[in-house]
């Protein structure tokens, strides 16, 4: 089964490969490249069923099972069945209470959900109970950033960019929230900070974001350095979200929305890519139906 994927996988980047034009001097990809969609291992499936069995003993100490049910969880949301997930953390937490692992991804499940307030107590939670946690700085800026609570976006992100400058999807966070304040400002502040870019394969996408890389060479790039079909859905999940999110911000909300469906399709659910992607295709929807209200509420008036 093994080598048959590995031959399908290189049989897509050859197909791939092929969907360039040569008329033009520049070159055009005739369709989007894609990955084989990631689908739950038989490893993961058989962990599930053994801790749902394990689950079962009436001998396991509070601890050893509030161990389980975050395993179980974890188990779950690779799979994407985060409803599961987020009970069997809940249930953690009723028997353990000191795990900001789970309280940070709580948080990012209510911010998914649009409960701000909720995801901002659970970052909250976690950075007492683990002050150097970085991912929750992190998700609370973004949090804060979807909840429409720009400034204080905007210093908690700041705060989490100084603390590594190299990252590159630091900067590219940092930029979207900066973007919805000061547009130019981002813009100027992101190419300073692309001048000191290294090898790291986020820096392709601040190129992409800043225009000094096209789409294609992206797309060469990323094909001509993976072979193997779950770093390809994994960095194809990242390329399309942030190309939707470049393209969201110019206001090309038919492309954003095509690029977010893409960066879904390739099931790598622990990303937050993936899960914010969901988030953006609910905001352009929204968006897009309030002005079409109020467009229609002029015309009546």
């Amino acid at each position: 089964m093994k080598w048959f994927q590995t031959a399908l996988v290189n049989m897509t980047l050859l197909l791939l490969a092929g969907c360039v034009s040569t008329g033009s001097q520049q070159a055009q990809w005739a369709y989007p490249p894609m990955a084989i969609p990631l689908q739950a291992s038989v490893q993961q499936e058989v962990q599930i069923a053994r801790l749902t069995q394990l689950l079962q003993r009436t001998d396991l100490s509070d601890d050893i099972r509030a161990k389980m049910f975050f395993e179980r969880g974890n188990s779950y949301d690779n799979v994407g069945l985060r409803d599961l997930a987020r009970l069997d953390f809940t249930q953690s937490l009723s028997l353990n209470p000191v795990q900001p692992d789970i309280f940070n991804l709580l948080g990012v499940y209510y911010t998914e959900a649009g409960e701000f307030d909720a995801a901002y107590e659970a970052f909250d939670s976690t950075l007492e109970l683990d002050p150097s946690n970085e991912y929750a700085v992190r998700n609370r800026a973004i949090a804060l950033y979807y909840g429409e609570r720009t400034e204080l976006a905007f210093d908690e992100i700041t705060q989490h960019y100084q603390q590594d400058p190299s990252d590159p999807f630091r900067a590219l966070w940092l930029y979207i929230i900066q973007s919805e304040l000061n547009p130019e400002q981002a813009r100027e502040a992101l190419a300073s900070r692309y001048q000191q870019h290294d090898e790291q394969w986020g820096w392709v996408m601040v190129g992409l974001m800043l225009d000094n890389i096209s789409e294609e060479q992206l797309f060469k790039i990323l094909l001509n350095n993976t072979r193997d079909n779950t770093a390809l859905a994994q960095q194809l999940t990242e390329t399309y979200f942030y190309l939707g999110k470049r393209y969201q911000l110019q206001g090309n909300y038919a492309h954003a929305i095509s690029l977010y469906k893409l960066a879904l399709s390739f099931n790598v659910y622990e990303y937050v890519e993936h899960r914010y992607s969901f988030l953006e295709l609910g905001r352009i929807y929204h968006n897009l139906r309030e002005a079409q209200l109020a467009k229609a509420q002029n015309k009546a008036s």
